[in-house]
């Protein structure tokens, strides 16, 4: 259960003060090439959140809600709880071309190096996974989301950071909920309509893929 923090606005859904302060703050800060910048009110958590796309991170140390949704790809969020800092990132692939933060190698990294530069400790650090889902019938010789799975878990068993708990694979699309503050993962496994979409997107990457030409894949 979330407890309702002080800066909602009593008897409604509003921020009050000190969230809309907040959220003015977030937005007119200036931000590292990858780092999500969509920020929002929102009413359920009644907290200011941050929207990370794919190919994006985010770290916090306060008392916000980092979102996503998630297909093939997917999200780790990384916590140190004596520091009470806290990130997630969104990636799309194991690994490619160039570097980006779409590529899980880089995206793991660069999570881990800006959560340091917050306090945290690496050896204190846990890791909760999410996504990789099959969102394509058809695509078992190229499942993305089981590679991207793969990889999670063995870089982070590679780093020696535990992964606490997890919801990956099947083939159900993800909305996931982090609160980098007390290190909780909120993850709703979405209606079969949402993975149309990600369906299309599974499809026009699959040839690429293919052929190696990973740098141009672009799966949410």
């Amino acid at each position: 259960m979330i407890s309702r923090p002080a800066s909602a606005a009593a008897g409604g859904t509003g921020p009050g003060a000190d969230a809309r302060a907040q959220l003015q703050r977030l937005k007119a800060g200036s931000r590292r090439s990858g780092e999500a910048s969509f920020f929002w009110y929102e009413a359920q958590f009644r907290r200011v959140a941050v929207k990370v796309l794919p190919g994006e991170y985010a770290v916090h140390g306060e008392d916000l809600v980092i979102a996503t949704v998630l297909g093939s790809c997917i999200a780790c969020c990384l916590w140190d709880r004596e520091a009470r800092v806290g990130g997630m990132n969104h990636f799309m692939l194991p690994g490619g071309a160039g570097d980006g933060a779409r590529y899980g190698a880089f995206a793991m990294e660069l999570l881990i190096n800006e959560l340091l530069k917050l306090g945290a400790r690496r050896g204190a650090l846990e890791a909760k996974l999410f996504g990789g889902g099959r969102v394509l019938a058809g695509m078992a010789s190229f499942d993305v989301g089981e590679r991207n799975t793969q990889f999670a878990f063995d870089y982070l068993r590679t780093e020696r950071v535990p992964v606490v708990s997890h919801d990956v694979l099947d083939v159900h699309p993800r909305k996931l909920v982090f609160l980098p503050l007390t290190g909780k993962a909120l993850v709703k496994r979405l209606a079969s309509s949402r993975l149309l979409t990600l369906a299309e997107r599974a499809r026009a990457a699959a040839t690429p893929a293919s052929t190696g030409a990973e740098g141009s894949v672009e799966l949410f």
